[in-house]
This record gives C-alpha cells, sequence and structure tokens, in this order.
C-alpha cells in the first residue's frame, strides 16, 4: 500500500497558525526548500483540506505575480502541475489539476490504489486521518518562533499516539525536523 505523510510547520510551542490565523512566520530557507520540493517531487499527488486548500489555491497558481522568494518561484511551477485532493463536504470541484473527494474513506481508497500522498498542513484533516490510521508518517518542522495561541499542531481529538523518531534535523540553521513513523 502507497503512504500517506504529513508534512507541517509548527512553532515552537506547538501552533500551525498564530492567533490571528498568520502564517507569516515559517521560515524557508534553501536547505528546508529543496527538501519540501524533493518530496513533492516523489509524491503522486498533494492532498488538502478545504481551509488549507483555499488558502493554497488563492496564492500558487499566480504565485510569481507576489513574490520573488526563492522557494515561492520553485515550488510554484511543481504545485501547478502536480496532481491534487482535496477533502471537503462542501467544495464541489476545483482548478489546478485537483480532485475532490468527500472523505477519509475516499483517502483511504487513494492509498490502497496505490497513490503517494503528502498532507501539507491541516490540522484537522491531519487529526481524522489519524483517527483513522491513515497517516504513515509525520514531518513536524519546528521553528524559532513562539506564537502564544494559535490553531495547534495536533488537536486534542487526536488522542495519545505512540510514535518512532526516525530522523531530526536541522535545516538553514533555524528548523528542525522531527519525522516520525507510526509506531
Amino acid at each position: 500500500m502507497a503512504e500517506l505523510t504529513y508534512f507541517v510547520h509548527q512553532s515552537l510551542d506547538g501552533y500551525i497558525e498564530g492567533p490571528n490565523g498568520e502564517f507569516d512566520w515559517p521560515v524557508m530557507g534553501p536547505e528546508l526548500s529543496e527538501d519540501s520540493r524533493a518530496l513533492g517531487e516523489r509524491a503522486d499527488a498533494f492532498l488538502y483540506g478545504r481551509v488549507v486548500w483555499d488558502m493554497m489555491s488563492g496564492f500558487w497558481p499566480e504565485a510569481e505575480k507576489h513574490s520573488d522568494d526563492p522557494h515561492d518561484l520553485a515550488f510554484a511551477p511543481m504545485w501547478r502541475e502536480k496532481p491534487k485532493v482535496v477533502v471537503s463536504r462542501t467544495l464541489d470541484k476545483a482548478d489546478w489539476n485537483t480532485r475532490v473527494v468527500d472523505g477519509v474513506d475516499k483517502v483511504a481508497e487513494l492509498k490502497a490504489a496505490g497513490e503517494e500522498l503528502v498532507l501539507f498542513g491541516g490540522s484537522a484533516l491531519a487529526a481524522d486521518l489519524t483517527r483513522h490510521g491513515l497517516v504513515d508518517e509525520y514531518r513536524v518542522f519546528v521553528h524559532p518562533v513562539v506564537l502564544g495561541g494559535g490553531r495547534p499542531a495536533f488537536p486534542a481529538s487526536v488522542g495519545r499516539l505512540g510514535l518512532e523518531l526516525v530522523e531530526s534535523r536541522v535545516f538553514d540553521s533555524q528548523a528542525t525536523l522531527l519525522r516520525y513513523r507510526r509506531a
């Protein structure tokens, strides 16, 4: 069976966005940028929940018009070309080579059919997928910032989860990767 990887940026105090929804704090230096591109290249499809999809589809289609950041310029063409899957019960269709599915059972079917998936952010969907035993690897990037509140990377609904640390690494003297597999 194919694997599903949860790729998430979090603050030192465990949040994926600040108290007011801010996501302007992850540091995407050259090493971290290359690592995320390499993971993206290996994936058959990018996976999103509705909220993260709205954010991603509002930026990546025309990223070059809004940013001159080297990471953004390198990742944008891959994002546009890569097949994408959005899990949503309210979205009917989406542009940019995107399928919409209505639940985690459909994600399980994609994995069973051999699709390697990378879930970029989205703690609610990650929690749901975790509860159903569908996440195989957690790639948590801890950034040197304390947000003091916001949306947690792992909501309480996940419950207790035993994991095995398979890699830790510092990128660009800034972000620390903690890569875990299900125990």
